[in-house]
């Protein structure tokens, strides 16, 4: 009786049109921009790749060779496992996460700081600030990053006029100017949930706490990180979703030896034209980066309406 009361509510607050208008623009959303694409990769990456011809006959069948391939490499193959592919999407979990962290350590301070001052024109002209860059595309900013963090860019030609080094040092190959590609590219996305949060906190629960002899590291043990928990969880689970199926950025500023396992996407849809095998590697990407949100939910005991909030 929920269900049917909540739409009813919904009718009355926005009228018979406007919330049929609302309802058919969220159904469109949800099922022809997410779930039928979905759909439509799934049933590719149980397909096998049959020239135009041979598509729609009995030759094209449902197989698992798709994901057999990504564990166990082609057939008669030296290798027991398909070690390439496999450290290379082990790798990019690992790095996303690693870029999660990053960004946790990088915004939370900053969040705290937006959402408790008291200097309001101060703070818009700050966030003013933050967002501006943003207006540029992402893969300029990226080659503005190799640009800096290239042999001859700004922050070798810096370090070696003041003496720090005597030869231009390595960032690209060493992933340094990934992992900080990666992290400038969603930061936003971590620092605004959590600053919105940080922001609707009383701040005489603070004070109260100071007058009664709490340390900071007390106070946001037990006072602000409870209280900004959806916008962590929300901020963390933009920023490694987005991270772990990132390209441009890995196409830019990885290195030589740092393949992405979107990468290897890329080049089973463009350049082998495989797409039921990019399809496979695609679907395994997404069901791994879920189940480990879904994960750590459970161990940080947040839920989706925290996330949702």
């Amino acid at each position: 009786m929920r269900k049917p009361k909540m739409f009813s509510e919904f009718f009355k607050n926005n009228g018979l049109l406007m919330g049929g208008i609302l309802m058919f623009l969220v159904s469109f959303w949800i099922i022809v921009l997410i779930l039928l694409p979905q759909l439509s990769m799934l049933d590719f990456s149980f397909r096998y790749n049959l020239p135009p011809a041979l598509q729609g006959t009995e030759a094209d069948s449902y197989t698992l060779d798709n994901y057999r391939y990504l564990v166990f490499g082609p057939e008669g193959a030296s290798d027991a496992f398909n070690k390439v592919d496999l450290m290379v999407f082990v790798r990019t979990i690992l790095a996303a996460m690693a870029v999660t962290v990053l960004n946790l350590i990088l915004c939370y301070p900053l969040a705290y700081f937006l959402g408790q001052s008291k200097g309001g024109g101060f703070i818009r002209l700050l966030v003013i600030m933050l967002v501006i860059p943003y207006w540029i595309n992402e893969i300029l900013r990226a080659f503005a990053l190799r640009i800096i963090f290239g042999d001859g860019g700004v922050l070798n030609g810096v370090m070696m006029s003041l003496g720090l080094i005597d030869q231009p040092y390595d960032f690209i190959n060493a992933d340094i100017a990934l992992y900080a590609g990666l992290g400038y590219a969603y930061i936003l996305l971590m620092l605004f949930p959590m600053y919105n949060v940080i922001e609707s906190l009383d701040r005489n629960q603070i004070e109260a706490a100071r007058d009664m002899g709490a340390s900071w590291v007390r106070i946001h043990r037990r006072i602000v990180i409870p209280h900004a928990k959806p916008g962590i969880a929300s901020g963390m689970t933009m920023v490694f979703m987005l991270s772990a199926g990132a390209l441009a950025a890995p196409q830019v500023l990885g290195g030589t030896s740092s393949l992405w396992f979107t990468q290897l996407v890329y080049q089973w849809f463009n350049d082998t034209l495989n797409w039921q095998q990019g399809a496979a590697y695609a679907i395994v990407l997404l069901v791994a980066s879920i189940a480990i949100v879904l994960g750590f939910m459970k161990i940080f005991k947040v839920n989706m309406g925290d996330i949702g909030k």
